[in-house]
């Protein structure tokens, strides 16, 4: 069955967000560099992503089909992968007929002035820069126009939001990830496993959600695993953003960087390994410890763990408060599987790759996400890893 004239207009025009991303990859690069100190070939693949993502917005036709669009859906970028975010968010509204309204984060004033500009021959769009995020969410909540809004943040600003749901059709409340775990069976490829670990811990200097921040090895490999990360996290660059060749640049959040400094106290009796705090710049921490705190946690932080029992380790990351993301190595207990279904939004199974794939569905529960919809005149709040294009069509 072929693409309609209407959808074959809307197809277009996320191919020609995606050209325009690719053509500004670098100065959104440089842009990201200086704002929060993120390195070059980080964004510059970020880029590469999202223009990829939006050529090939074909394969979404079918979330499209017997619905129509909510209207206005506003959305609040993290700071982190802001490109990303308007591929994903941006080419699914442009794919299913929804207009798009969109803040920024205030520590990433020159990214957003580029996107916006990038942006600006897209009659959908409507960037706001410059505005303070609580304001752009009042003014969300109190425009009739606005249909759907995404957010994130604390779980403070989730609640705060949720009192507010009623000015909505459908509200997204991406929360905290916590501290997203790995679980490495005694079955497991400890090479495999340690290398997704490092570079999933450390990539963008940890400043992504789904980011590793701890690691569960059963006694048998743990030997192996905690020594593949250590090389790797030795090897690893952190300086010049600017540079090629840097993979960590200088943390320049300032909440990121007491974020850490704060889980290094709460972790007085942990050993740390390998890293260290110097003011802006943050070399990769790496700690062991028995009792792990279940934080909300961001930044190059790793907790590595050895256990004896599977079950037991099963037990431990599934009452966390924070069901965003579980990756796993080897084969798990029986009955274990359905439990990280029960407790986690995003399970990775074996995985090997650097950057998640931009299709893979995205969420997580309990205290990492919720999405609250109106249907038949009635609230359902639900959780887990959603669509983002399926999620913007209205089909009552």
């Amino acid at each position: 069955m072929g693409v309609s004239e209407g959808f074959q207009g809307r197809l277009d025009e996320c191919g020609r967000l995606g050209e325009r991303i690719g053509d500004r990859g670098w100065d959104l690069a440089e842009c990201a560099a200086e704002d929060a100190g993120f390195p070059v070939k980080i964004t510059l693949f970020e880029a590469e992503l999202a223009s990829r993502h939006l050529a090939t917005m074909s394969e979404e036709m079918d979330q499209v089909e017997n619905g129509g669009p909510f209207g206005t859906v506003g959305a609040i970028f993290p700071y982190d992968a802001a490109v990303v975010t308007l591929a994903r968010l941006g080419g699914g509204c442009l794919l299913s007929g929804n207009r798009f309204r969109f803040s920024f984060s205030s520590w990433t004033a020159r990214s957003a002035r580029l996107i916006a500009e990038i942006s600006s021959p897209f009659e959908p769009f409507e960037p706001i820069t410059g505005m303070d995020n609580r304001d752009f969410g009042r003014h969300c909540v109190n425009d009739e126009a606005v249909r759907v809004l995404f957010i994130s943040g604390s779980s403070a600003v989730g609640e705060a939001y949720r009192g507010l749901c009623r000015s909505f059709d459908k509200l997204f409340f991406a929360g905290p990830g916590g501290m997203p775990a790995a679980v490495v069976f005694p079955d497991a490829d400890p090479e495999a496993a340690a290398r997704f670990i490092s570079r999933r811990a450390f990539l963008n200097g940890g400043q992504y959600c789904t980011t590793m921040k701890k690691a569960l090895i059963h006694e048998s490999l743990y030997g192996t695993v905690r020594e593949r990360i250590l090389e790797y996290a030795k090897g690893l660059k952190v300086g010049d953003p600017r540079d090629a060749d840097t993979d960590i640049g200088p943390i320049r959040v300032a909440r990121t960087v007491r974020i850490l400094q704060n889980a290094l106290n709460l972790c007085r009796d942990a050993s740390l390994i390998h890293g260290g705090i110097d003011g802006e710049w943050v070399y990769p921490l790496i700690l062991e410890m028995e009792e792990i705190p279940d934080l909300e946690l961001f930044g190059p932080f790793l907790v590595l763990k050895p256990y004896t029992d599977s079950r037991e380790a099963v037990r431990e990351v599934v009452k966390s408060r924070y069901g965003f993301l579980l990756t796993y190595f080897g084969t798990p207990p029986e009955h274990a599987e359905a439990l990280f279904k029960e407790h986690f939004g995003m399970i990775h199974d074996n995985p090997d790759f650097l950057f998640t794939p931009m299709r893979l569905p995205f969420g997580g529960k309990k205290d990492s996400g919720w999405i609250l919809e109106l249907q038949n005149g009635r609230w359902v709040e639900r959780d887990g890893a959603f669509l983002y294009t399926r999620e913007l069509i209205r089909r009552e």
